[in-house]
């Protein structure tokens, strides 16, 4: 599996650890930035961490803010992204079976490290549901 990664500075720090546990569990990383928690604006980082998702050059993206929220607004902007902010385990897998979610956002201050990682092998394990949510996700990307 290879993914893509980015932040703003408040996800900075959380997305360095991110990549180690990735890398841990031999998952490719590419790191689209940012290199510091220099302030920074999260649309510039969200719009880099998905270009490799929509190439085609990924499976799936990681955007890290400090509640995930306003890079979830930000890549869902963006064709061919269906970016979904989960602080849980369960929305993580929701997110997969019914959406098809190919970017996950991610809350740096309210969601601890472990919590993270949790909601990352659910969002990886958890495989589109197809049937009856086919139709769905495809109205959801005819409104591009």
């Amino acid at each position: 599996m290879k993914v893509s990664i980015a932040s703003d500075h408040a996800g900075f720090e959380m997305k360095q650890k991110l990549i180690a546990y990735l890398e841990g569990k031999s998952i490719e990383v590419v790191d689209c930035g940012p290199d510091s928690d220099d302030r920074c604006d999260y649309p510039d980082y969200a719009a880099k961490g998905c270009a490799p998702v929509v190439s085609g050059e990924v499976d799936y993206g990681i955007l890290v803010c400090g509640t995930g929220i306003g890079m979830a607004i930000a890549a869902c902007k963006i064709d061919g992204i269906r970016a979904a902010n989960c602080n849980n385990t369960t929305w993580a897998s929701l997110c997969r079976e019914h959406n098809n979610a190919n970017v996950i956002t991610l809350s740096a201050r309210y969601v601890t490290e472990e919590e993270n990682q949790a909601i990352l092998n659910t969002f990886f394990a958890t495989e589109f549901g197809g049937g009856r949510h086919t139709g769905r996700v495809e109205k959801i990307m005819a409104l591009q």
